[in-house]
């Protein structure tokens, strides 16, 4: 039986038994590439205290799709729009939470109108995947997981291309 300890706008906190849990809204994470560049934003996370670098993400809100959300999403954040095709579904991280992350990959890309989220600040950015690897690997990126498996998605796909 799990017995709900908050209830909040975007996750719950909930203990069952031994477990602490947290259940959060489904999100999307889009792969957008333009001639061998990935998208992505930069912007401040105060859980982290940081910067970090991530491709456009976002929650699904209540009565929307998946591609509903990335649409969105994808207009809010860098004003595009495109060809939509979803990857794969993942959990951030199901041993405490039920967070599950679509990922999608946008292609022929095309301006479209969105409204930022109040508050968000974000730098849009075409960076090279390789680098962008290079940079965790070195220790000089921040990224979130949605980023990593998404990155590794695209590297892996393009390095079959040229097999």
């Amino acid at each position: 039986m799990r017995e709900y300890v908050y209830r909040g706008r975007i996750l719950n906190l909930a203990l069952e038994g031994p477990f602490e849990l947290v259940e959060h809204r489904p999100a999307v994470a889009l792969l957008a590439e333009r001639e061998g560049h990935l998208l992505f934003v930069r912007q401040y996370r105060p859980a982290v205290g940081k910067s970090t670098l991530e491709i456009p993400a976002g929650l699904i809100e209540p009565g929307e799709t998946p591609l509903e959300a990335a649409r969105r999403e994808l207009a809010e954040e860098a004003q595009l729009t495109g060809s939509f095709e979803h990857l794969a579904s993942f959990y951030a991280s199901p041993g405490f939470t039920d967070e599950r992350i679509d990922l999608f990959q946008v292609r022929e890309l095309t301006p479209a109108e969105g409204t930022p989220d109040e508050g968000e600040e974000l730098e849009v950015l075409w960076l090279d995947p390789k680098e962008v690897l290079e940079g965790l690997r070195q220790g000089r990126l921040a990224v979130s997981a949605s980023t990593l498996v998404g990155l590794l998605w695209y590297l892996h796909g393009a390095a079959r291309a040229s097999r």
